[in-house]
């Protein structure tokens, strides 16, 4: 691969647990700069999700690794701890790509003893984030889900997907394809302290549209809810109509949680931002990972009351004990529950 905006480390070669070598290249692209993306070469495409997850789908497909989204909340930020890096800026700044991603899923899906089973995408880190722009590894995927019909889904926080509507359209013809789009605020202030590198959530709530008008179902993902930041009912309000007006198949919601290393970025992130809120949060997660029971139901009766038009008003699903799994590096299957997940 060559473009006119990267350049290659000395063509170096360097070892990632879990890989075989990795050339790192670096893109003079405003949005990549201070970032590394490792090429590496996965054994496998498609990860096993482990049953007792409890998630409606079995498998899952990440192409990347690590997210220049830089979400201050991401889940995903722990995995980057199986790698030898951290979870704070080399989750954000070194960042995997599994090139081969398009060919070995083929040889996977041509196996004799693989079933079609539904695979979701999305589930970990994001695949239409700033890479995949250059990379292009999603229409390769897309082809490849088409011409074995094979049933799929994708979580995204980006519009760049639309760039593949009319590969989700195709694939639609022949078997089952939904998508959503993940929108945790539609506020200015906490959209771009919480989620820097994300793309607008007004082009997030438009990319809804535009696909539920092309025949792709698309719901949204209101996630995190994270208490005296985009919780209001006035913020709830707004997010929810805004959904329905883009005629969006279903909305979910769920609170935060700060699982292992992700506490330790979002708080340190929160006494910046928001010192205002530490002492409450520190209350709040002082058990744990999770949100009291009571906090839970707090958030899940906001989407559920919030005032909307009755002719669009939509079913809001509770997100409560659905897990996300997360992946070792070069493993097969997913090892480990760690998040929330609409699918």
């Amino acid at each position: 691969m060559r473009w006119d905006n990267l350049k290659l480390e000395a063509e170096a070669e360097s070892r990632l647990p879990g890989y075989r070598e990795a050339v790192i290249r670096t893109f003079d692209a405003p949005e990549a700069l201070d970032t590394r993306f490792y090429e590496v070469y996965a054994k496998s495409a498609i990860n096993k999700v482990p049953a007792a997850s409890r998630m409606p789908f079995r498998y899952t497909i990440n192409p990347y690794r690590g997210c220049t989204h830089s979400c201050k909340f991401c889940f995903a930020r722990p995995t980057h701890v199986y790698l030898g890096w951290n979870a704070g800026r080399d989750f954000e700044r070194e960042i995997v790509v599994k090139v081969n991603v398009p060919e070995v899923l083929r040889a996977e899906l041509r196996k004799p003893s693989w079933k079609r089973e539904h695979i979701a995408m999305g589930t970990n880190t994001d695949p239409y984030q700033w890479c995949e722009s250059k990379y292009r590894l999603m229409p390769g995927i897309w082809e490849a889900m088409r011409d074995f019909r094979n049933p799929c889904s994708v979580l995204t926080k980006s519009p760049l997907l639309l760039r593949d509507l009319e590969l989700m359209k195709e694939i639609a013809a022949v078997t089952d394809i939904h998508a959503n789009l993940s929108i945790p605020t539609l506020d200015e202030k906490p959209w771009r302290a919480s989620e820097p590198h994300t793309p607008h959530p007004r082009k997030r709530i438009e990319a809804v549209a535009e696909l539920n008008r092309a025949g792709i179902p698309t719901g949204v993902l209101i996630a995190p809810l994270m208490p005296g930041i985009n919780d209001s009912p006035k913020q709830v309000e707004a997010i929810l109509q805004a959904c329905a007006d883009a005629g969006a198949t279903s909305i979910g919601g769920i609170a935060l949680h700060l699982r292992g290393e992700v506490r330790q970025v979002f708080m340190d992130w929160l006494r910046s931002y928001r010192p205002d809120l530490v002492e409450r949060y520190e209350e709040l997660y002082a058990r744990g990972a999770y949100v009291s029971r009571e906090e839970s139901d707090r958030i899940q009766r906001l989407l559920r009351s919030a005032k909307r038009d009755p002719e669009t008003r939509l079913g809001v699903r509770s997100m409560r004990g659905v897990c996300e799994p997360t992946e070792k590096p070069g493993s097969s299957g997913a090892r480990r529950v760690v998040q929330e997940s609409l699918f």
